[in-house]
């Protein structure tokens, strides 16, 4: 018989008995750590639940925080829970319109602000009359900092075990289209999830305890289930990252034994080393000298390496395994708090598979291949929008809007997005992210867009790599033509690309071009380009 589901209250009490003296959190600065053992984290979260709790909030009301990944957002995570109430986390990144829209549409009652990259803005999309509380990294002006409440406040006393089924907390789809939807979760779901995600990895089950990097926003499902989540349910140790300026030297530091992230960094490393090592050099490398480059890059530790959030260019994935570093790919969704498919075998992983569902997951595909979920992972619904929830979810089955493929080994394939599917004016449907992953091989290409609605053939809008920087116009177009002619031939005539058009710009959060989880806002970026489209359709590579 299975044991009950512990909620995330209940092992923050469990460690808060157990390992007192164990580092938990670590808070860099300037490459040195600031470590907080377990009695040192459980202070901190009680004293501030005893602020919290001081305000005489209904129980379950929601409470924000906007910050940027640091050991205070974890306390913060806690005192909520300890106080009886509801995180709402917004994306660090998120934009005015978006992060106004959570915070009115949640009707949050308290704000916990840190680094964030609107902080200018603060003053137009908090609502009046909320009160606002500084924590590591805070640059405006608040009522209260978190410095004065440890210092004034003495620790809230209890031990409240949650009902399992009520709201923990309401995470906030990016939104590639309209307004963020709101994904309740329940005290319940970490502990559904993460007992089968650490059992299909080992993760606990070392002499050493396990060592996590949080740098992705924790505003994310992955990013809280992956890490703050996973750490908290094994006893493992949180280091967190300054900035970027500093990450490449502070992953090495960690040497992490479980690390998650996404495509775009994989790419950034393998450009990386590709800049200071010709491939022809790395292919005649020893096994000490892959060792030397997996410890440069901080996963010399790692026992899992996981990455998710969009599909992972062939070429990456294999330059990876070549170096000794097994990328595996998953596939899940905020809805089911990433208790979705993974590569788990030992063997190498066929590149763009997502592998088999989690013990406890159930997976199907519709008429319309469309890949469904059902497991005890599954959110209650979204936020206020009843009608939303009953959209996607039937008969305890999640609808995803993914279609997919399932191999005879029972191995999930992601084929496309149902609504990113178009048709060209010769009747044909055409799934971009096919094609998209056919041109992740071209190192001169960085972000990539296949569109084409209303057209003859499908066209691609792209950035240049980091690689192309400094190629001018005419070379580029040169290695560009020879791409498509190369990746062409490999197509049926309907799905040929006409046209690569490369854009001035990268695609970011703060042109509006991305969702604070790298997302690609497809039909934003097809609008603001429409015309360029239609003007330069006819050559083969062209220069916005």
């Amino acid at each position: 018989m299975r044991d009950a589901v512990k909620t995330p209250l209940e092992m923050f009490y469990r460690w808060e008995a157990e390992a007192a003296d164990q580092v938990f959190l670590r808070q860099p600065a300037n490459l040195a750590w600031t470590e907080y053992t377990w009695a040192e984290v459980a202070d901190r979260a009680r004293r501030l639940a005893a602020y919290i709790i001081e305000q005489g909030f209904e129980p379950g009301s929601r409470i924000a925080v906007f910050a940027k990944n640091c050991a205070d957002w974890v306390v913060v995570d806690f005192a909520i829970m300890l106080a009886g109430h509801v995180s709402v986390p917004l994306y660090p990144g998120q934009d005015a319109g978006s992060s106004k829209y959570i915070l009115d549409h949640s009707e949050s009652q308290l704000i916990f602000l840190g680094s964030f990259d609107i902080a200018e803005t603060a003053g137009e999309i908090l609502p009046a009359g909320m009160t606002r509380v500084g924590i590591h990294g805070c640059s405006i002006e608040v009522d209260e900092s978190l410095a004065d409440i440890l210092a004034h406040y003495e620790p809230f006393s209890g031990s409240p075990v949650p009902d399992p089924q009520s709201l923990f907390t309401i995470l906030y789809t990016s939104g590639t289209t309209g307004n963020p939807k709101g994904v309740m979760h329940v005290h319940a779901t970490p502990g559904n999830v993460l007992p089968r995600f650490q059992g299909a990895w080992g993760i606990g089950s070392h002499d050493e305890r396990e060592r996590f990097m949080s740098y992705l926003p924790l505003s994310h499902a992955a990013e809280r289930c992956i890490v703050e989540m996973n750490a908290l349910y094994c006893n493992g140790v949180i280091s967190f990252s300054e900035s970027l300026e500093f990450f490449a030297e502070e992953l090495r530091s960690v040497a992490p034994t479980f690390f998650f992230s996404v495509p775009r960094l994989w790419v950034k490393f393998k450009t990386a080393v590709d800049a200071k090592i010709p491939p022809e050099v790395q292919a005649a490398f020893t096994d000490e000298q892959r060792q030397g480059v997996r410890k440069q890059l901080g996963l010399d530790q790692a026992k899992v390496i996981l990455t998710g959030s969009a599909p992972c260019p062939k070429d990456v994935q294999n330059w990876f395994l070549d170096l000794g570093v097994m990328l595996r790919e998953g596939y899940s969704m905020t809805e089911n708090f990433c208790d979705g498919t993974f590569w788990s075998e030992s063997s190498r992983p066929p590149a763009g598979c997502v592998g088999k569902p989690l013990p406890g997951v159930e997976i199907k595909l519709t008429a319309d291949e469309e890949v469904c979920f059902r497991s005890s992972g599954l959110m209650t619904g979204y936020y206020k929008s009843p009608d939303k929830t009953d959209d996607v979810l039937i008969d305890g089955w999640y609808h995803s809007g993914d279609t997919g493929k399932l191999d005879e080994n029972g191995n999930l394939w992601i084929t496309g997005r149902m609504s990113e599917v178009f048709k060209t004016t010769k009747g044909k449907f055409i799934s971009p992210i096919k094609l998209e992953d056919k041109f992740g091989a071209v190192l001169e290409l960085g972000q990539v867009c296949v569109c084409g609605h209303g057209l003859d053939q499908p066209v691609m809008l792209a950035t240049r790599s980091e690689l192309a920087v400094d190629l001018d116009d005419a070379a580029l177009a040169a290695k560009l033509i020879e791409a498509l002619d190369q990746i062409n031939v490999t197509m049926p005539p309907y799905e040929r690309i006409a046209a690569i058009i490369i854009t001035p710009e990268e695609w970011t959060i703060m042109n509006g071009l991305l969702t604070p989880t790298m997302k690609l806002k497809r039909k934003s970026l097809i609008a603001k380009y429409s015309d360029v489209i239609n003007a330069k359709i006819t050559e083969r590579v062209s220069f916005v």
